[in-house]
């Protein structure tokens, strides 16, 4: 301002009604007596040779005459300035547009402090209007997601949040927020001294609202079904009807964009609109009182269904976790789609094929409550046209595998994937075939029925033989591998790992997603597993560090949580407690964000375990039966013998030999009929190491159950397993002979690792040899 030395003149057309009285609005403000019927050349004559900055507010109702005015005086009068506000710019010559942003505003974090809110000015503002209505108000850090969540609600616009911090005072600060969702939001006032259309938020958009053509209303109104982000073809999908075409949708958009009732955003070259919360409720007031929102929920739904279908059709990755992130900004318009078809003046029918046609992106999305919410709203409304159908398949699909991550592995889980695979046989449907049988691999793989799991695996190999999908032979190597590893069968799981995990070809319509979850990266970690057991500890460690970061870059919470929980059995193999506790942490992180129950219990017992590796045995055992009982009522059992074991140990360090000799009996009897035998030479490890501690132990019958574990982690290729029983037997008491025995049994197995010197068991395999070897260096023979 100080470079124009003072001469500043504010000219508020607002009040104008006539954009014919501009000119002399601007001519009687700045003091001239203009005596004809058009006053700009007197205007121009009395400006030219000055030096001044005219500031013309609220054009947009006039804005053709203003834009005539300020070309005129820019033209003929070179050294005065213009400055004017306006939702449009005027489109002349010599004009700079400067797109005044919302003010910005914190993230959404309820962590946030404070004093980190209010580090921003959104928050800033509503603060201070606050304290200038009387308020003694002063936000503690539990409030500060209050006052982020009423300034995100807003927009970060300054006229709304002044309106709502004057609420403040008499409603308190949560129920203002409260009521930020109502209509009446619209109607609050602000102060008696402000310009009649700035006394209200709905006054502020009337003024915008009346200066519209006809069919810029009627998209507004229209665009209002919309929450979040919408195209340009979306909006024509819901805004056309009869009385609009598609260019006249198109013209109005641009319209209402360039009067900044619609926002844009242009990412990858394509354009992003929406509607700002306020703008919106107001437009989807006009559409509610016209009595057309349900025809635009109609055509809204419509064009979610035909986007997801054609997404589902375009191509085998589409689905994938890093396609489906693309997806997210459509969520929100999905719900509201989902929404609309459920309730009573919906369509059930574009509901049932909305919630098939959304249920892989809620899965993708590992929006698995979401998911199960409405296919199983979907499945109670099936009528007989839609029984039979893929669209029936997909519905018992995602529900069975929805309901196995969140509410365990119940029998309604069991019925819908089954249901799901006997419709993919019914339609011939080899893809979805292959698709459930990996789901109901799982399923049976998690209630601790492994027999029943490596028949599915075998019967998707055969699947994806006849079909020659390169695709779906991975997909079947990668489970059947699962399966081979954990009845014990190392060297086969090798092979059919290695085969999951070779590059193939693309396919139509399978994807590394079909199950649910990634398959090569659960290959990958069931690979690192793999390999500890074959004896390559510093290899498994590296693998699975690798498949947790792949896992991370997927965006997809289940497989990494696969991920995670399978790695944190490498680390406590080889002894590396603080990254196992790292592991699970993160593991727990995802299981609490997502609700996935199983997870959450499964979480609790690790943490036991590495409890009880600590030496923090009362802890880690009431952390392990917890989770145990937890995991039983949810049919969760693939970590059953795990976390038995880790209870034999605990049980042990306490004393309570009983308990742990109860335990480790019943836990092999258990393997012996569910077949995951992997585990199986350990188990008998850990029965001779219960009975070697025990005040009744005998020396012949714990060697008996050692020997039979190193003959048996043998026969599997186990060579971990191998080396952890001939270190047991070598520490049994034994006459010099027999120690001699052990010895070279031990060094025989050791000998044969060509890495992981500095792993637990290594180690203390190590100690235990130069241990035996004392006695001979000092001459006793």
């Amino acid at each position: 301002m100080t470079d124009f030395d003072g001469a500043v003149c504010f000219f508020d057309l607002g009040p104008l009604n006539d954009p014919l009285f501009v000119p002399s609005a601007v001519a009687s403000t700045l003091g001239l007596l203009i005596h004809s019927n058009d006053p700009t050349p007197d205007l121009i004559t009395f400006l030219r040779d000055r030096r001044m900055l005219l500031i013309l507010d609220s054009c947009e109702h006039v804005i053709g005459s203003a834009a005539a005015l300020a070309e005129r005086i820019l033209g003929d009068a070179p050294n005065v300035h213009i400055l004017t506000t306006t939702r449009e710019s005027l489109r002349i010559e010599g004009e700079y547009v400067h797109q005044l942003s919302p003010l910005d505003n914190s993230p959404d974090d309820a962590s946030l402090t404070a004093e980190q809110v209010l580090a921003f000015p959104a928050a800033q503002l509503f603060m201070e209007r606050v304290t200038a209505g009387g308020s003694r108000f002063e936000p503690r850090d539990a409030d500060a997601p209050i006052v982020a969540e009423i300034c995100h609600k807003l927009d970060g616009i300054p006229l709304a949040i002044e309106l709502a911090a004057g609420c403040v005072n008499a409603l308190g600060l949560r129920e203002t927020a409260e009521f930020l969702d109502s209509r009446f939001r619209l109607l609050w006032r602000g102060r008696r001294t402000a310009q009649p259309r700035h006394q209200t938020l709905r006054t502020t958009l009337d003024w915008s609202y009346d200066f519209l053509s006809e069919s810029e209303r009627v998209v507004l109104q229209r665009l209002s079904a919309f929450v979040g982000v919408f195209t340009l073809d979306a909006a024509q999908s819901v805004a056309m009807a009869d009385d609009l075409s598609a260019a006249q949708v198109v013209e109005a958009v641009v319209g209402l964009v360039t009067k900044s009732l619609v926002s844009v955003d242009t990412v990858d070259v394509t354009s992003r609109y929406r509607l700002l919360d306020t703008t919106r409720a107001y437009a989807l007031a006009k559409l509610i009182d016209a009595d057309a929102a349900d025809d635009a929920a109609r055509r809204h739904a419509i064009h979610f269904l035909e986007f997801l279908e054609r997404a589902a059709n375009s191509g085998p990755v589409t689905f994938e976790a890093k396609a489906l992130a693309s997806h997210r900004e459509h969520l929100g318009n999905v719900r509201a789609a989902l929404e609309w078809s459920f309730f009573e003046r919906g369509d059930i029918q574009i509901g049932t094929a909305l919630a098939a046609a959304s249920a892989r992106m809620f899965l993708g999305l590992s929006l698995l409550a979401e998911c199960h919410r409405w296919t199983e709203r979907a499945i109670a409304a099936l009528d007989d046209d839609t029984r039979g159908t893929s669209r029936e398949m997909e519905l018992h699909s995602s529900l069975g595998l929805s309901l196995m991550f969140t509410k365990g592995n119940s029998e309604e889980a069991r019925i819908a994937l089954t249901k799901g695979l006997a419709l993919a046989e019914q339609l011939n449907d080899r893809a979805n075939q292959l698709r459930l049988l990996g789901r109901l691999h799982i399923f049976h793989e998690r209630i601790g029925d492994f027999h029943a799991a490596l028949a599915f695996a075998q019967r998707s190999e055969a699947i994806a033989a006849e079909a020659a999908d390169p695709v779906g032979i991975a997909e079947a190597h990668s489970i059947l591998g699962i399966s081979r590893h954990l009845e014990g069968s190392t060297l086969r799981a090798h092979a059919h790992l290695k085969a999951a995990l070779a590059p193939v070809p693309s396919s139509q319509g399978a994807n590394t997603f079909r199950f649910g979850f990634d398959y090569r990266n659960r290959a990958r970690i069931a690979f690192a597993r793999n390999l500890w057991l074959e004896g390559f500890p510093e290899q498994a460690i590296s693998v699975a560090g690798e498949a947790v970061k792949e896992a991370e870059t997927l965006t997809h919470p289940i497989s990494l949580c696969i991920a995670l929980i399978w790695a944190v059995s490498v680390y406590i193999w080889t002894g590396d407690l603080a990254a196992a506790d790292v592991a699970i942490n993160k593991f727990i992180a995802q299981a609490d964000q997502y609700s996935l129950a199983p997870y959450q219990a499964v979480g609790r017992g690790v943490k036991g375990e590495l409890s009880i590796k600590r030496g923090e045995t009362e802890t880690g055992i009431a952390l392990v039966h917890g989770a145990l009982e937890a995991l039983h009522g949810l049919r969760y059992e693939l970590l059953t013998t795990a976390f038995n074991s880790a209870l034999v140990e605990g049980f042990t360090m306490r004393g309570r030999f009983e308990d742990a000799l109860t335990t480790i009996t019943e836990t092999i009897a258990l393997v012996e009929r569910n077949g995951d035998l992997f585990m199986m030479p350990e188990l008998l490890r850990l029965k001779g190491s219960v009975l070697a501690s025990s005040p009744f132990a005998d020396v012949d019958v714990c060697r008996n159950y050692f020997q039979r574990s190193f003959e048996l982690a043998r026969v599997q290729g186990a060579l971990a397993w191998e080396l952890r029983a001939a270190t047991s037997l070598a520490l049994l008491p034994a006459k010099r002979e027999r120690r001699g025995e052990a010895h070279g049994a031990l060094s025989s197995v050791y000998d044969r690792f060509t890495e992981g010197f500095e792993s637990h068991d290594l180690k203390r395999a190590k100690s235990v040899l130069e241990e035996l070897e004392r006695p001979r260096l000092a001459g006793d023979s």
